[in-house]
């Protein structure tokens, strides 16, 4: 039966994704068959996962998706499962109904009943670490804080005061050094995507000889417990069609592999393409997604694709599904101005204009009830993250948002017959 446990913190920053892609590959060294999740809207940590396991990353976000579907995925191949969390322990997004915050590691955690391995930046702390991972030890009676690594410790002397104290609450699983080459490069909207990394796998091998050197691998596996078994199967969102192009590279990264899983298995063909190489869409298919990713940094070469311009209105034309997320939106449209101020025409396939000029954060969790109908589902759970501004969107919006405390933030999106795109990712269909 596959084990598991979870990976987490009591804040973002603590350095939980280093030590995860180090555990990872040094629980890979020593034989176990690790697979990896996510908690949370995150499309560029599992991308270092894969690279650290040789595997695809499970998301697992307890706002977007149930128990039951949690679960489901869950327990896929491999012995040995590693979720790593996001933000705090309990962070999780504001509803009406819940002052302490839903959609966090901690329901993760709950959800599949496995333990927590915290990982704490003992940097500027001392015993007062026990303090902290005894509050959240005894803050919620679902979640199992099982053991403690203790990162960035300025020496053995520090270790030691802190393991003393902390081992009066939990065990100390480990205590690992601070080094400038564990430190993983960030943008905008977070990490530096896994491909554009220079030498991931020996940052990876780094991570994981700290990971050998400092902490005791044995006894972490052996807190790992068995995954919650499913009751049912997980409700799936349906494909966009039968043969989907799926733009694939650095310019649209963005696309979550269980989504991709999903339409594979109820039959539909997965077809990747290129933009950034100016790769046509297959002309057999009936369908194109374009995720989001990071259009604005590569708008030059993107506008010079006309190949994959070509095949896109190509598409269109014949009255293929198009769909794009985010990134994806904003090549549809009309133009994108860079953070520079340059103008680039993009495919004018919706008539929507963007801007990074004046960059303006959109962050939170969607409800996405589409306006019309969608043979892909009726009403959907995402997040929506950007920094774009929109300097113009005109014509039929594709869906009404409300956001996690059920606001309801308007129309949002455009569809134009078979082509629709919004800011907003789809994560999940409603249950």
């Amino acid at each position: 039966m596959k084990r598991g446990l979870v990976v987490s913190a009591p804040s973002s920053g603590a350095g939980k994704t280093t030590v995860t892609l180090g555990l990872l590959r040094a629980l890979r060294r020593r034989g176990h068959a690790v697979t990896s999740a996510k908690t949370g809207p995150d499309y560029i940590d599992p991308a270092f996962h894969a690279a650290a396991t040789g595997h695809p990353c499970l998301t697992l976000d307890p706002w977007c998706a149930d128990a039951t579907q949690l679960r489901a995925r869950a327990v896929g191949e491999g012995d040995l499962l590693v979720v790593e969390g996001a933000m705090g322990l309990f962070d999780g997004a504001s509803g009406p109904a819940t002052p302490r915050g839903y959609g966090s590691t901690a329901d993760a955690a709950a959800a599949l009943a496995l333990p927590v391995i915290l990982v704490i930046d003992a940097a500027k702390t001392a015993q007062t670490v026990a303090a902290i991972v005894a509050g959240l030890s005894t803050y919620r009676a679902d979640v199992q804080v099982a053991g403690v690594i203790l990162n960035r410790i300025g020496s053995p002397r520090h270790a030691a005061m802190i393991r003393a104290a902390v081992e009066t609450v939990c065990p100390v699983l480990g205590a690992i050094p601070r080094a400038e080459n564990l430190t993983t490069p960030s943008r905008h909207l977070g990490l530096v995507q896994a491909q554009e990394h220079g030498n991931l796998n020996s940052f990876i091998d780094v991570a994981a000889d700290a990971i050998e050197a400092h902490c005791d691998l044995a006894a972490l596996a052996a807190l790992a417990v068995p995954v919650a078994p499913g009751t049912s199967s997980p409700t799936r969102l349906r494909p966009l069609g039968q043969r989907i192009a799926v733009a694939q590279d650095i310019a649209f990264g963005f696309s979550y592999p269980h989504m991709l899983a999903d339409w594979r298995a109820q039959g539909a063909e997965i077809l990747p393409f290129s933009p950034l190489a100016d790769e046509a869409p297959e002309p057999n298919a009936d369908a194109i997604f374009l995720p989001g990713g990071y259009p604005e940094l590569h708008a030059a070469t993107l506008t010079q694709a006309t190949r994959f311009a070509a095949g896109m209105r190509a598409a269109a034309s014949r009255g293929a599904t198009i769909h794009g997320e985010c990134g994806g939106y904003m090549v549809l449209g009309t133009g994108l101005v860079d953070v520079q101020g340059i103008h680039y025409p993009m495919l004018g396939l919706l008539d929507v204009e963007t801007s990074f000029a004046a960059r303006k954060l959109h962050l939170g969790y969607r409800r996405m009830t589409p306006r019309i109908p969608l043979p892909w589902g009726r009403v959907f759970r995402g997040h929506e993250f950007h920094y774009a501004t929109i300097l113009q969107e005109r014509g039929e919006p594709l869906f009404t948002l409300h956001d996690s405390m059920d606001t309801d933030l308007g129309p949002a999106g455009l569809r134009d017959g078979r082509i629709t795109g919004t800011f907003a990712h789809i994560v999940e269909p409603m249950v």
